[in-house]
Order: C-alpha cells, then structure tokens, then sequence
C-alpha cells in the first residue's frame, strides 16, 4: 500500500511514486448515471454488462447458399433437393429431410436437421434442386455461426470501468441494451495564472505571453472524457486566487492549475493553497515536469493538482499524473501508462536520479520492429516539439542516456487513457 501524499513530505520523489501517492487524494469516486447508448461514447461503465442473450440468439448461416441436411454416414453428394427457403429475419417451418437442402442468406437462423451451408459462388442452382461444384471440397459444419458462439447468455460481456468506443456500442447494442450506466463525468476546474498571461485574441503587450496551458488542458482533458470547468486567467493575486481555488473546490471534483506553484516570489498559488487547503508534495524528479504541487481543498477534500508553467511539462504531467487520477475519480484501479519497446536511432541525453521525458517520433521498419528518435531542441517550452511528436521516451531514473542501437521505452501519445 503507497503512503499519502501527505507523509511524504517535500522530499525528492520518484514519478512512480508520486503516482501512486496522488491516488490517495481521492476519497471518492464521482458517481453514476443512466444514459442513452446513443450518448455513451468514450464513458465509462459504471456496472457490467451481463448478457441477456446468446450472441448470435441462433445458430445462423454465415454466407449466402444453401443449407445441407447432410446425412451423417455419407459422403457429401452432388445432387440436392430444395426442401424450401430459409431467409434472414425468418424461421424455417419443421425440419429440413436427410439428403435435402435449403436456400439461405446470411444471418437466417439455420433450420432444424441442417448443419452445414455451401456458399452460392460452389453452386449451380436449377428451380428444384442444387449441384455442388466439387461436393468433395465441402467440410460438415462449415460456414455455421453456432448460438452464443461471441456471447453466451448469463456471461459478462463488459466489465465495469470499461471506456466505450465504437466497437464497445456496438456490442452493447447487440445485447439489446438502450440505455447503460455509466460513470459521470468528472467536473474538472482549470485556470491560468499570471499577469503576463494574455487570452488569444488580444493584443498581446511586449512583456507578456499568450495562454497556452488552459487550450492544450481543454484538449487533454475532453480526450479524457471529462467535463471542463474554464475559469479563465488569474492575477499574481493571493486572495483572487484563494477565492478562486475555494469556489473551483466546491463545484467541481478536481481542480487544475498551471504556473504558480513555485517558491518564487510572485508565486501565489502554493501560498493559497496553503492557507485554503492541505499541501502534499510539490517536487518529482523528472524533466520537465517541475515545479508540480498537489493537495485537497476546503470542506470537501477536493483533490488539487498544480501544473508546471510551460506548456510541454503541463502535458507530460498530465499524462503521467492526471490520467490516472481521473480514472481513480471514475472508481478505477489506475493503469499504468501503455509502454512499447524501440531503438533509439538518435543519441539520448538524461541524468541519473531523474526520469526523462524525451518528446519522439516512433516507426515500424520492414520487419516489424520500432525505432525512434527525437524531435529536436527539447526545451520544456518549445511546443512544437509536442505537435511533431507521436511518443514519448521514457528515460528511467536509472539511465544515464542512450545511444543509437540501445533499446528504449516509449510511451505512444495517441489515445491517452
């Protein structure tokens, strides 16, 4: 069991430790709701899914042609009597005769004393019977979906804390589901601060800086499937601050800052956090990523985490931190982030005792194996280096480096989850 965040102290941390002592802030997951299916993509489940049904509900025809009442002490023959019609949506009526056959389409549930189906292109159709081009090629049973052969009915078909995608409704929707429960979604306060930080669309005075952080989070935290409480741009201000801080903790279930959380002067943000709330570590060694502070706020323990002030650290922070935090809100044993495996193909500088995010671009050669190198210049505010990017490298707190040919982990940044 980790430690909280709170007996840590202010000592050097490692990131996996860090994540798992966020974990802690969360006393309580965000709840449940009912939702259409039509609404439910990229939510999580809040129940399993059992199914009520077999999936298919019949044994079914799996290609178009006929269906055999092959007599099961004889060699396939060439000659076969129509015995009727079985189409999709239809039952056959009684049981098909041994030695005849019936006309089938796909999907129509295979009628009773048929148990094989030659597919239209092997036949030669007459208006009473069938021939089948080289009987000996047919195999007993072939193209037949048996019932529950994806599903059997009484099985759990997803498990709760499952994210739906497109192939997740589309199995829901098979079992007949119109409406599932799912989680809520986490209310997610973030804002900017600084009187240097200028909103796009302004013009923008010679000592100040466009507000990067708040749209890249807006970003990060829709792909996550949480609902985004903006609270725009603070000044270095220690009561707008505080004020802010308390009103985002009790109308929201995780609050997000950037910037502010060093021990700088004109730093504000530890500084309320502090008189609002309960600070835990604000120190992890990785690049970039520092300075970092999290806690709880107010009466209602809402979980706080404080983001570094450039824009690249805001997002590897937030997929080494904030992603498992949120799957926590949503009642879920956090995963780890996905790993893979390349050789790095360029020379690869870190340090021991800290863990390097290095921003990369991942490929497949011919043979099936990854490569990657960097992105270039790897300033923590250089995002162009996050656009250009489709992975980033891990450096463990062990490596000192790595040079072209040595192997790597990588951490793929699509599909954040």
């Amino acid at each position: 069991m980790s430690l909280s965040c709170f007996e840590l102290g202010e000592q050097m941390l490692p990131v996996d430790t860090a994540r798992e002592a966020l974990m802690t802030l969360v006393e309580r997951p965000v709840g449940s709701e009912h939702i259409a299916l039509s609404q439910a993509y990229g939510r999580r489940l809040a129940v399993d899914i059992t199914a009520p049904i077999n999936v298919p509900q019949n044994t079914n025809a799996a290609m178009d042609g006929v269906a055999l009442a092959w007599p099961e002490t004889t060699p396939c023959q060439t000659h076969w009597p129509i015995a009727g019609d079985a189409f999709a949506g239809h039952m056959f009526a009684g049981q098909v005769p041994a030695g005849q056959c019936v006309r089938i389409t796909t999907g129509a549930p295979l009628p009773a004393g048929a148990d094989t189906v030659v597919m239209r292109e092997q036949l030669v159709e007459h208006p009473d019977y069938v021939v089948i081009d080289a009987p000996e090629r047919v195999l007993r049973g072939q193209h037949v979906r048996q019932a529950g052969e994806d599903i059997a009915a009484g099985e759990v078909a997803l498990a709760a804390g499952t994210r739906l995608d497109a192939a997740c409704l589309g199995l829901v929707a098979s079992l007949g589901y119109a409406n599932v429960a799912v989680f809520k979604r986490p209310k997610v306060a973030i804002f900017s601060t600084g009187n240097e930080v200028t909103p796009p669309g302004e013009a923008l005075p010679s000592a100040a800086i466009y507000d990067t952080n708040r749209f890249a989070l807006m970003g990060l935290l829709a792909e996550q499937g949480a609902e985004v409480v903006d609270l725009g741009i603070l000044p270095d201000d220690q009561t707008v601050i505080q004020h802010a801080l308390a009103d985002a903790a009790e109308n929201s279930d995780l609050v997000i800052t950037s910037g502010g959380v060093s021990v700088g002067h004109a730093d504000f943000t530890r500084q309320a956090l502090e008189q609002l709330g309960q600070l835990a570590f604000w120190r992890v060694a990785l690049r970039p990523g520092r300075p970092m502070a999290c806690g709880r706020l107010g009466q209602s323990h809402t979980p706080f985490i404080g983001l570094p002030g450039n824009p690249v650290a805001v997002m590897v922070t937030f997929s080494q931190f904030v992603v498992p935090l949120l799957q926590r809100l949503q009642g879920q044993m956090p995963s780890p982030p996905a790993r893979l495996t390349a050789i790095a193909e360029t020379p690869l500088k870190s340090r021991l005792k800290r863990t390097d995010f290095l921003r990369g671009v991942y490929r497949c050669d011919s043979q099936g194996v990854l490569h990657v190198r960097t992105t270039g210049a790897q300033g923590s505010g250089i995002l162009t280096s996050m656009v250009a990017a489709n992975c980033l490298i891990e450096l463990g707190d062990d490596q000192a480096g790595a040079q072209p040919g040595e192997t790597v982990s990588i951490q793929p940044l699509t599909g954040w989850q």
